[in-house]
């Protein structure tokens, strides 16, 4: 069934690996529109990763053991590595704080980003703070957050897994040594580290597990893999119109620069 929903989704994968944006990610200033729309998308994966280890491990005491201990093992595995991971100082570190240090370090600001995630979300709702984002990033958030809140655990793996890319970050090291060789007064060298050792958990570690994540919790459910192929489409979807929205920045910075 893993074949079924690759199948499915092959189309919108290639139209995100294909799109334009990648080849207008030309001098510094355009990967600080990158970075400062993107943010958003490493901020939002750790809440989808966070609602996968609060539904398929016991997060709550008294502790009861939960689910299969393969699944628990697959799920604590991955949040290890993302909320804990090595940075390039050798440090402890959440890959979203990596990104963050990173963006800070190339000049980008993180003002905005900082502000909404120090909302108090049981004072001010998730869709009222978001609501004067950009478009494309408010509406990636609500379809992340929506998914989440409906609760399905089978959904919330799709997203996860097939809604994440896996080879556009091989695209944006490429894209950051050009900058680097072209303007080497830009210390992009964290920036670089993050998507350097994303792909590399991604594809030696996380992908496989998560893909296993999927088969545990779909087994023989014919609806619950439907479901899995809906939900990955509408990620992607939601994903090639946030790159629409950092392309349209990144022109109209180029007309008032």
């Amino acid at each position: 069934m893993i074949l079924h929903v690759t199948k499915e989704i092959q189309p919108l994968q290639e139209q995100l690996l294909s799109h334009s944006l990648y080849k207008e990610i030309k001098t510094p200033d355009d990967l600080l529109v990158f970075m400062e729309y993107h943010v958003y998308a490493v901020w939002d994966f750790m809440s989808l990763l966070k609602a996968l280890q609060n539904g398929l491990t016991c997060t709550q005491t008294p502790w009861k053991p939960v689910g299969s201990t393969e699944t628990r093992y697959l799920i604590n595995e991955i949040v290890l590595a993302e909320e804990t991971d090595i940075n390039a100082k050798g440090e402890r570190q959440s890959h979203y704080e990596m990104y963050i240090d990173a963006m800070q370090k190339a000049g980008a600001s993180t003002v905005v980003i900082d502000n909404l995630v120090a909302t108090d979300f049981d004072v001010i709702s998730l869709n009222d703070a978001i609501a004067d984002l950009p478009a494309g990033v408010s509406q990636f958030l609500k379809f992340t957050f929506d998914i989440i809140d409906r609760g399905k655990l089978h959904e919330i793996a799709a997203a996860f897994t097939f809604g994440r890319e896996n080879l556009i970050p091989a695209m944006f090291t490429a894209i950051i040594g050009e900058i680097e060789e072209n303007f080497p007064a830009k210390d992009l060298s964290d920036f670089k580290y993050y998507f350097d050792r994303h792909i590399e958990l991604d594809e030696d570690e996380h992908g496989p597990m998560a893909l296993k994540m999927i088969e545990h919790l779909c087994g023989d459910d014919n609806s619950k893999w439907d479901e899995v192929v809906a939900v990955s489409k509408e990620a992607l979807k939601v994903r090639l119109n946030l790159w629409d929205g950092i392309l349209s920045e990144i022109k109209r910075e180029e007309v008032y620069a």
